[in-house]
C-alpha cells in the first residue's frame, strides 16, 4: 500500500451545469416528498445553450410543476445571460406516471422486524461508505478542502464581495501524504468565471480570489500552504460567463464530487435525482454512517465499508470492512461487528434517518441543498448520517474479553 503520495481532489460551485442539474433533479425529489412522503420519483436533468431537459418518472398524487421549479433553481444560482437565463431559456420535459408497485406501499414507521424484512430492494449495487482521520469531520482532507473553496467561491460572488464573479467555477487541492497522513498543501486551483471580459484585469481577479477566497479557507487550517505550494488562478486566462452556454450538464456526472473525491471508492450510481426508496443512494449513505463511527471510535484510523445488495432481498449480500492496516482489531472482527450493530435493510435506513421526512421539515428543500458540495462530510447540514451516536458503542464491544 503507498505511503507517500500527492493527491488531487476537485470540486465545483453550485453555478457548474452538472450540478446545476443536479439541483434541478433534487429539487423536483423535494416537492414531490414535501407534498407526499410516500412518493416514488426518479428524475435526471440535462442542460445546454438556452435548454434544460428534464426526463422523470414518478408515481405520487403530489403535483410538482417541473418547469416552475427549474426556473426557481436556475434563478436561485444565478443564471441571467444572453445564452442561458432561467427566465428565457426553454425547458423541455418527458415524463411517465408509474403504477404503484404493491411491495413499495409501506410505512417504514409502523412495520415490524419481520415486516421490515420482507421490503426488497429494486436495484442491483454496490455502495461504499469511507471515514478516515484527516479532519475533524472524518473524511479525505482534499476533497473537503476543494468543496470548502468552491462553497467559498459562491459565497463570495452572493454576498457581492466580488461582485463580477459568474456561477460558474471549478476547484482542486492537492496534498501530499507521508505515512498516508496529509502532509503539506502541494497545490491549489481554482478556476473562477467572471461576467465580463475586460473587468476585472486577469491580475486583478487572481489577487482577489487569493485574499478573498483562497487565504479566509486555509486560515483556521492544520495545514496550510507554504512557500512551495503551488497556486493557480485561472491559469488559462479569463473564463468568461461559463455555465450551460459553455459546457453541458447532466445530472449523476460528478459523483466522485458527491462522495470522497476519488480517495476512496464510490458507487458509479449518481446519488441526486431519485427518492429514498433507491438502495443506491440512501445506502451509501448507511455505509458512510457505518464508517464514520468505527473511525469516530478509534477502531481504525480510516475505514472503508462495502454493501452490495441484489435485486428482491432485503439485506445487503456482502458487508466488508477494510482499514488499509490501520485498525486495532482484524477486519473481519470489524467487519462481524458492523454487520450487528447496524441495520443496513432498506425499510431500516429510511426508518432510522427519517429519508422521505426530511423535505418537508426543511421547508421543501433538503436534497436539493446536498446536490452541490457533497453530500458526505457536510458541516453545514444537520445530517443523520453523519452522526456518531454509535462510536462508544463499537468501542466498549471491543475492550470486551
Amino acid at each position: 500500500m503507498k505511503k507517500n503520495f500527492i493527491f488531487i481532489s476537485e470540486s465545483v460551485t453550485e453555478g457548474h451545469p452538472d450540478k446545476l442539474c443536479d439541483q434541478v433533479s433534487d429539487a423536483i425529489v423535494d416537492q414531490y416528498l414535501k407534498q407526499d412522503p410516500f412518493a416514488s420519483v426518479i428524475a435526471e436533468c440535462a442542460a445546454s445553450t438556452s435548454i434544460v431537459f428534464i426526463a422523470a418518472r414518478f408515481h405520487s398524487e403530489a403535483v410538482v410543476d417541473y418547469a416552475t421549479v427549474a426556473r426557481k433553481v436556475i434563478n436561485r444560482i444565478g443564471y441571467d445571460q444572453h445564452d442561458f437565463s432561467g427566465r428565457t431559456c426553454s425547458i423541455l420535459t418527458s415524463l411517465k406516471e408509474l403504477p404503484l408497485a404493491e411491495h413499495r406501499n409501506f410505512d417504514e414507521t409502523q412495520l415490524a422486524e419481520d415486516e421490515i424484512d420482507r421490503i426488497p430492494v429494486r436495484n442491483q449495487v454496490t455502495v461504499f461508505g469511507y471515514a478516515c482521520n484527516q479532519g475533524s469531520s472524518l473524511m479525505p482532507l482534499p476533497v473537503w478542502l476543494a468543496n470548502k473553496l468552491a462553497k467559498r467561491l459562491t459565497e463570495m460572488r452572493q454576498s457581492r464581495t466580488l461582485p463580477w464573479l459568474a456561477p460558474d467555477g471549478n476547484t482542486q487541492v492537492g496534498i501530499e501524504f507521508r505515512e498516508r497522513r496529509p502532509f503539506r498543501i502541494h497545490s491549489i486551483a481554482v478556476k473562477a468565471s467572471q461576467n465580463h471580459p475586460s473587468e476585472p484585469s486577469l491580475e486583478r481577479l487572481r489577487q482577489e480570489i487569493l485574499e478573498a477566497v483562497i487565504l479566509p479557507v486555509f486560515a483556521e487550517q492544520e495545514i496550510k500552504p507554504d512557500g512551495g505550494t503551488t497556486i493557480f488562478v485561472n491559469p488559462e486566462g479569463p473564463f468568461l460567463m461559463g455555465g450551460p452556454a459553455h459546457h453541458s450538464g447532466l445530472t449523476g456526472r460528478k459523483n466522485a464530487i458527491d462522495t470522497y473525491g476519488e480517495y476512496s471508492r464510490h458507487s458509479g450510481a449518481a446519488l441526486s435525482g431519485k427518492d429514498p426508496t433507491r438502495i443506491d443512494r440512501v445506502a451509501a449513505y448507511a455505509a458512510r454512517y457505518a464508517a464514520k463511527n468505527v473511525v469516530a471510535a478509534q477502531l481504525a484510523e480510516e475505514c472503508e465499508i462495502q454493501l452490495s445488495y441484489s435485486i428482491g432481498l432485503s439485506r445487503p449480500v456482502s458487508i466488508q470492512v477494510e482499514t488499509f492496516g490501520t485498525g486495532v482489531v482484524p477486519d473481519e472482527d470489524l467487519t462481524a461487528l458492523v454487520d450487528w450493530h447496524f441495520d443496513f435493510r432498506l425499510a431500516a435506513i429510511l426508518r432510522q434517518f427519517q429519508l422521505r421526512h426530511l423535505p418537508a421539515r426543511a421547508k421543501g428543500s433538503f436534497y436539493q441543498r446536498l446536490a452541490a458540495y457533497g453530500h458526505l462530510g457536510r458541516d453545514d447540514m444537520e445530517l443523520p448520517w453523519e452522526a456518531t451516536d454509535k462510536a462508544a458503542l463499537l468501542a466498549d464491544e471491543t475492550r470486551r474479553p
